[in-house]
């Protein structure tokens, strides 16, 4: 009878291993350099990745000090995801101190990425010649072979805005929700490269998380369709929202530049003072990684009101409004 059980056994193990997907028995340990992003490769990754995020809910990756704790998390990762367009600049330190030599993917390669002094024209919008058409297509490969995440390329190639320096692209491209199904894409193809195992399971979950983000993208652009386009004005606190305005006809202005480690200089507060009280613009909002003070002054001295919180360049944590990258972008664009 025992031995009747266990050729019973043995016949559904078998059986099993042909009908199932073929999977490691430890999770592939990987890295994303700051929330969206992270949230991005879990989706993708799903149970098959533990998954370390450096910058977390709510912090600034424009100005974060890497840790100890980060390099040793990249030393132990088998593959690390970086947005790219110089938006992490403490990237390469990072990775030269771990010691890191594996695959480094950059979720906005593929994407048309726009110049940051071409970003708007004179009313906010994206002029028709905004896209570089090249996108970082262009980058090279580094001598590992590895992508190119553009940092020490584009740092000697700095262009200045309100008298700072920042990359010579907008690195907000998850704010098109048409771009970040690219940087699925690029998260899954990174994905299988180290764990080929299990690269039908991060094919299914690219597949159906690009569904519900094209569903997405639908749907927001549904809500400004109905609102006339000399009405879609809005005022932030840093310039992080050029692809949502390109992608969604709304007109972003903002008294800092594309890094949050811009100061506005008391001309450029002074001119978008004018320019909200000139066109009318009854609300501005801040952001959940600024500093709110420099958009109370514009509130005072413009009467317009303080319209809410807009998550940028970071999640709030699990029990806000933005936990997840798509329920940060249904909630902005609800509340702008």
């Amino acid at each position: 009878m025992i031995g009747i059980r266990t050729a019973s056994l043995a016949l559904a193990i078998a059986a099993s291993a042909l009908t199932s997907p073929v999977l490691s028995a430890d999770k592939v340990p990987v890295v994303a350099t700051f929330s969206i992003l992270g949230d991005i490769v879990r989706e993708v990754g799903g149970e098959r990745v533990e998954l370390k995020t450096i910058v977390g809910p709510g912090g600034d990756a424009h100005v974060y000090q890497p840790t100890p704790t980060d390099a040793a998390a990249v030393t132990k990762a088998s593959v690390v995801f970086v947005n790219g367009l110089a938006f992490e600049g403490w990237i390469d330190r990072l990775i030269k101190s771990s010691g890191y030599k594996g695959p480094i993917v950059t979720a906005t390669k593929g994407i048309k990425a726009v110049k940051a002094e071409e970003e708007h024209d004179e009313e906010g919008h994206k002029d028709e010649h905004g896209h570089n058409e090249h996108g970082h297509e262009k980058h090279a490969h580094d001598k590992h072979g590895h992508d190119n995440h553009g940092h020490e390329k584009q740092a000697s190639k700095k262009k200045k805005h309100s008298g700072h320096d920042h990359g010579e692209f907008d690195p907000h491209a998850w704010q098109s929700v048409s771009n970040v199904v690219t940087y699925v894409a690029n998260v899954k193809d990174g994905l299988c490269k180290v764990d080929k195992a299990s690269c039908n399971v991060f094919t299914k979950n690219a597949t159906d998380y690009t569904a519900k983000l094209k569903a997405l993208d639908k749907e927001i652009k549904g809500k400004f369709a109905s609102i006339a386009a000399d009405k879609r004005k809005v005022i932030t606190s840093h310039d992080a929202f050029g692809y949502f305005a390109n992608a969604y006809g709304v007109s972003f202005m903002a008294p800092t530049g594309i890094s949050t480690e811009s100061e506005a200089s008391a001309k450029d507060v002074a001119k978008l003072i004018d320019q909200i009280r000139d066109e009318g613009v009854s609300a501005v909002f801040v952001e959940n990684i600024s500093d709110k003070r420099l958009i109370e002054q514009i509130v005072r001295e413009t009467g317009a009101q303080i319209g809410g919180t807009l998550y940028s360049d970071a999640l709030s944590d699990a029990s806000g409004p933005a936990g997840t990258y798509i329920d940060m972008m249904r909630y902005n664009s609800g509340l702008i």
